[in-house]
Parts: C-alpha cells; structure tokens; sequence
C-alpha cells in the first residue's frame, strides 16, 4: 500500500515542480487517494526529512501553506494533524483551450457557474500551436487539482498529454485517441457535417456553386473537410474549396460556408451592401451556433454542437470524479439564410 511518502516521491518525476510545490501536491494527492484520514497523525518534520531528503525550510513552508488552506492543523508540542479530508473547496482547474472565441466563452461561464465559488479555475490558450501547447502543459503539470484541456490535432500531442495524471485529466471539444483510456466530453465532426450537407441538399441544389472556405494549418477540423468532400461527390454539387473569402466578392446564386465567424460577418456586411436577399439570392451556412446568429438577417442556418451541454457534463465530472467519456450531440439550426 502507498504511503504518504510514495504520493510526494510521485511528483519528483513532474517537470517544472520546486520541492516545496512536490511536497504539496502530493500530500493532497494522498489525501484524495484516502491514504490519510481526518484526525490521523502526519509526519513530522525530522521524519520528513530523513525520508525525502527534503531541508527544514522546505518542509516547514509546505506545512504552513497546508494550514493556510485548512487541511493541515498544528498542536503545540505534539505534531501535525489532518483536519479534513475533502481538498475539493481549494481545488485547482486549469483549463486549456483554442481561444476565447464567442462560443468558447459559453463553455467557460456555464463551467465556471456549474462548479461555483469552490473552485479557482486558470484559463490558457494555445492557439492551436503545438509549441505553446507543450509549453503550458509542462507549466502547469503537477500544480492543480484537474486539467481540462481541449487538444490539437498532432502527431505530439498524445505524448504531450499522456504525461498529465489520467485521474485528473478530462479532454473536451476534440476527441483525440490516447494509449490509455480517459475521460471525455466532445464533439464529432465528420458524421454530423455530412448529415447537415445531406439535410440541406436540397436547399443547396436550387444555388449553382457551394463555396466551402477552409485555412490550411488553421484550428478547422479537417474532418469537416472530408464531409464536404464525400458530400458534394455524393450528391453531385457543384463546389469549390476556397482559402480564404475575399472582401466584396460575395456574389447571388451561391452558397457559402465558412468556420470563421470573422469572414462571416465580412459575407454578411457585403451582401446587406450590395442588397442581396439570404435564402433568395444566395445561401449562407455556419458552424457553431451564437446567439447573436439568431438574431441578424432573419436568422443564420448553422450546424453546432451545445457547448453548455458540454460544461455542464464536464463539470459534473470536476464535481463527482466519475469516468466519463461522451460525445455531446450535433444539430442542425434550420433559419433564414439557408
């Protein structure tokens, strides 16, 4: 059976971690393992460092910052006590995504309200750059409690995510297979793009042309791509697959899709000036629903996942620690554009 001292050895092997920061993670990770019971008697300082190595100093900061937080408590003359068991009201959550893009937002305010004032949430961004990625997950590993992170599509990331501790660790938005399973709340891209084409193919084929926008190297999921690409084979749709939209280009008797909501309010503010009429002249379809695609031009057709859902059954694992691996539903949002 691990002991105390085992827990806190674990933790010279996390890149980055000072002895104290050691010391202190894997105390509670011993306290979350039930090694240690409310009451039970701690080590003492002298033990501490015949067994670990580690100076007075570092031991004695470790202690205080316990007691601070209220799990350690201290009698005069005779040691060190556990005073509680549940470390969960200090829990630590870094959470690692994309960007703070509008919809990225409503996963963040859902999660954070889900979990309440019991938690400290640190939110990183990678950018989708596996250089900066790596970077923050050797940052951050060993010191927080939990670790969501929404991964890259690369061929390092596994490695990268495999040195996260598999109990802590819940993967959201892309699903990305890891040498060992762990928990999951995601989204699907290429099935439910392909169904979404399909529904509208009729919709589409009164259009002459679908334009499909998609960056190279950008954070597009390229299996949206290959939906497309079976899509427009299978039903014979006449299409390109564009770059980039280029501003004033947008012209009637088209369909255009694009990811980037930058380029869709560019779609958008040029078809209002050239008094081209949505679902008539031409057609528009987007990924990711917002509230504000409800509201303008009678309504912007889009295809999303909910990302509420998504922070709430991630939440649910932060609050309850039970495995979870599902993907959250994909819908199609028939308005007036498409």
């Amino acid at each position: 059976m691990q002991t105390v001292y085992d827990y806190i050895r674990e933790m010279e092997n996390v890149h980055g971690l000072s002895k104290h920061e050691q010391f202190v993670q894997g105390f509670l990770n011993a306290v979350d393992n039930k090694i240690l019971s409310k009451g039970d008697m701690l080590p003492s300082v002298n033990n501490l460092i015949t067994e670990l190595g580690f100076a007075r100093e570092t031991i004695a900061k470790a202690y205080k910052e316990l007691i601070s937080r209220g799990i350690v408590e201290s009698k005069n003359r005779i040691g060190f006590f556990l005073a509680k068991e549940n470390t969960r009201n200090q829990l630590r959550i870094a959470l690692i995504i994309f960007a703070f893009d509008s919809f990225q937002e409503v996963f963040y305010k859902t999660f954070r309200n889900r979990l309440g004032k019991q938690t400290h949430i640190d939110i990183f961004f990678h950018h989708n750059n596996i250089d900066v990625f790596e970077s923050i997950i050797d940052r951050v590993r060993g010191k927080y409690g939990m670790y969501v992170v929404a991964p890259i599509p690369h061929k390092k990331s596994a490695a990268i995510l495999n040195t996260l501790p598999k109990d802590k660790f819940l993967m959201i938005d892309r699903h990305l297979p890891l040498a060992t399973d762990v928990s999951h709340v995601t989204q699907e891209f290429f099935q439910s793009s392909y169904a979404a084409f399909a529904q509208l193919a009729p919709a589409i084929k009164n259009f002459k042309k679908m334009l499909y926008y998609h960056r190279p190297n950008s954070d597009t999921p390229e299996e949206i791509l290959l939906a497309f690409q079976k899509f427009v084979k299978d039903f014979k749709v006449k299409h390109a697959i564009l770059p980039e939209y280029i501003p004033g280009s947008i012209e009637a008797g088209y369909v255009y899709f694009t990811i980037n909501n930058a380029e869709l309010w560019m779609m958008l503010k040029d078809a209002k000036h050239k008094k081209l009429k949505l679902g008539k002249d031409l057609g528009i379809l987007s990924h990711n629903d917002e509230i504000v695609k409800e509201i303008i031009f009678d309504g912007i057709t889009t295809y999303s996942t909910s990302f509420e859902a998504m922070a709430e059954k991630a939440a649910e694992f932060i609050l309850h620690r039970k495995k979870i691996q599902e993907t959250v539903p994909t819908i199609l949002i028939r308005r007036g554009s498409l």
